[in-house]
């Protein structure tokens, strides 16, 4: 016979409530959320370009002799995104929190004043 604890399936099936905290977190994520999708998709591009001009570069994709400078160049631009890649993050993130940490700090507040 299996022994359940009444109290832990009551909290489990009733409905939840919606706290501060949890409206935070959802705010939290909006806010993370662009600059997230954003550099890793920055990032990606950044390093396919590295990695054409490399190829570029090598001979892998061609067999001509201009194309070894114009894979350095390629490869170039590719390495500045990359390097770019983490500033542009943390600099877009700041400025997103910023702007919704009134937001987030007022729903936090709500959550302490109902305990």
């Amino acid at each position: 016979m299996i022994n359940f604890d009444e109290e832990k399936l009551k909290e489990e099936y009733s409905p939840k409530k919606k706290t501060g905290l949890d409206e935070a977190k959802k705010l939290d994520f909006q806010c993370k959320l662009p600059c997230t999708i954003f550099t890793y998709i920055f990032g990606i591009v950044g390093s396919l370009i590295l990695g054409t001009g490399m190829c570029l570069a090598m001979g892998v994709l061609g067999e001509a002799t201009y194309l070894m400078p114009l894979g350095i160049v390629i490869g170039l631009i590719g390495i500045v995104m990359i390097s770019t890649n983490y500033f542009i993050y943390k600099r877009w993130l700041d400025r997103r929190k910023e702007k919704y940490s009134g937001s987030i700090l007022l729903a936090l507040s709500k959550d302490s004043n109902n305990q």
